[in-house]
């Protein structure tokens, strides 16, 4: 039941509404690791910090089953660091800073007992640093998941669409989905993906749920709604480490099993946004994800009356 998680473990400057937190623990791995430590426990990081990334943060990693062995520590250097402000909606942000720190000529190293993963999660970096992972595996795992961004398309449309011939799963939201496909239709641009080579794909609509197409098959699984959304950062590798560790622990990638994870997925990504930074995941427990799921079997569940 491994999974592998390869991406950022980093610093955050968030501004919302709400108001803000100044350089709290995020990135992608840090999110995907804690939403999947809530499904499997065998669970595997890739990624590269300086050494002013606070100690505690990690023992939280370990003591969640994390191995951190894959974790590069660049001692005298700094972790990498985003800053960005919400606008009133909560779906629009603007950048105020990058600092690439250690990340800018970030070399992946996989020691050997992670070269045979059974479940690969890449998360959103340079499709290069996607392609070195999968190069020093030793054997293909059950399922290599991807989750990428239109900046990628912008900059390095060819090493990307590379580096997705080789994967099963594809995670982008519906922006980039129409961006990678040149379709409009989401149901068209799903089509065009396939081809590419993933053949699971799911579109991430925000607060308007997902999609997930598999087998010439189409599932929507809704967003729960909220009264309050305090810090949508990370919501999307909060997603993808819900669906991956429920994958993980259950070891069944049916049609009927992925549409379970999707919506898995949506519950920890719901969890997510109702605090800033990893503080609402940190504090989960087997009961609450329990009524979250609930909640959203509730959301959709109806009878309906069919033909006269």
């Amino acid at each position: 039941m491994s999974l592998l998680a390869v991406g950022t473990v980093a610093f955050d400057d968030i501004e919302t509404p709400f108001g803000r937190a100044e350089k709290v623990v995020g990135g992608a791995a840090t999110y995907i690791a804690l939403a999947a430590s809530y499904y499997t426990k065998q669970i595997k990081i890739v990624s590269v910090i300086g050494d002013d990334f606070p100690e505690a943060d990690l023992d939280d990693l370990r003591s969640r089953g994390v191995d951190l062995a894959g974790l590069q520590v660049k001692e005298g250097e700094k972790s990498f660091f985003w800053a960005g402000r919400y606008h009133k909606d909560m779906n629009g942000r603007d950048t105020l800073d990058t600092q690439l720190n250690v990340l800018a000529d970030f070399d992946p190293v996989l020691p050997a007992d992670y070269q045979d993963t059974e479940y690969l999660m890449l998360g959103n970096l340079t499709p290069a640093v996607q392609t070195r992972v999968l190069d020093q595996l030793k054997t293909r795992p059950k399922l290599v998941a991807l989750d990428t961004m239109n900046f990628w398309m912008d900059t390095a449309m060819d090493e990307l669409k590379e580096v997705i011939k080789r994967i099963d799963l594809l995670t982008i939201n519906d922006e980039e989905a129409r961006q990678l496909s040149g379709e409009h239709s989401l149901v068209k641009a799903a089509a065009v993906i396939h081809e590419m080579g993933p053949r699971i794909l799911v579109i991430k609509k925000g607060e308007h749920g997902a999609l997930l197409f598999y087998n010439n098959e189409v599932f929507f699984a809704p967003a729960l709604p909220l009264a309050e959304v305090f810090d949508p950062t990370g919501a999307g590798d909060t997603f993808a480490g819900g669906l991956m560790g429920y994958i993980a622990s259950t070891r069944d990638l049916s049609f009927e099993n992925l549409k379970r994870a999707v919506v898995y997925g949506s519950a920890m990504a719901s969890f997510c946004v109702e605090k800033f930074s990893t503080e609402r995941l940190k504090e989960l427990n087997d009961d609450m994800i329990t009524d979250r799921m609930l909640r959203f079997v509730q959301l959709v569940n109806f009878d309906a009356q069919l033909g006269k």
